[in-house]
């Protein structure tokens, strides 16, 4: 098992960076993400990895961080999804957005990212909502009555409206929605105005 790379960036392209780590290219399958957090060709860089090894090929993926990486193994465990689908699921999505929908049982957001169909959209949300609730230490767990949710500032929105009386099936769809650099306080606010809307 080859746990990271690290060394000079010599090529990136699409959904692939090149890392030389002792006179070898280690060719890794990636997300935008991570290509996006990635320096300059002759930079220093450093990748989480995840050997895939099939009868016919190896593959190697890498990840900025662990988030990231944990996500990508959760995924590929879901029948019918393999590793290009993880890839796109991660490049439209940051670990933190994807526990969200999950959570929040979103499959149809899930159907946005290029090659998930509905049904794979929802058996994702199915084999994982559990999974991520419980076993993934990536993923921050809000405590058991909120399921798990990503960053402090959606936590600390999703359980002020939860005091409001509001149940988390209502808000973590919408949550789900809104931009992730919001704070606390905006998120509510947005959450609200958007619960406002549907009555």
């Amino acid at each position: 098992m080859i746990y990271s790379v690290s060394g000079k960036l010599i090529h990136k392209e699409g959904n692939l960076a090149v890392i030389e780590c002792g006179g070898v290219g280690y060719a890794c399958r990636t997300t935008q993400t991570t290509l996006s957090k990635l320096g300059k060709l002759g930079e220093q860089a450093f990748l989480f990895t995840h050997l895939a090894v099939r009868e016919d090929a190896m593959e190697l993926f890498g990840f900025a961080d662990r988030d990231e990486l944990a996500c990508f193994e959760l995924l590929i465990t879901v029948s019918g999804v393999g590793p290009k689908a993880a890839l796109a699921i991660l490049s439209d999505l940051t670990p933190n957005r994807f526990a969200l929908l999950v959570a929040s049982g979103d499959s149809s957001a899930l159907t946005k990212v290029k090659g998930i169909g509905k049904k794979s959209a929802e058996r994702i949300v199915v084999d994982l909502k559990d999974k991520l609730a419980k076993s993934n230490p990536a993923i921050k767990e809000m405590p058991a009555s909120a399921g798990a949710v990503g960053t402090d500032e959606l936590s600390e929105a999703l359980a002020a409206l939860l005091v409001l009386g509001y149940r988390q099936e209502e808000v973590l769809p919408i949550l789900a929605g809104l931009p992730e650099d919001a704070g606390a306080e905006e998120l509510i606010r947005l959450t609200l105005r958007e619960m406002g809307k549907r009555k």
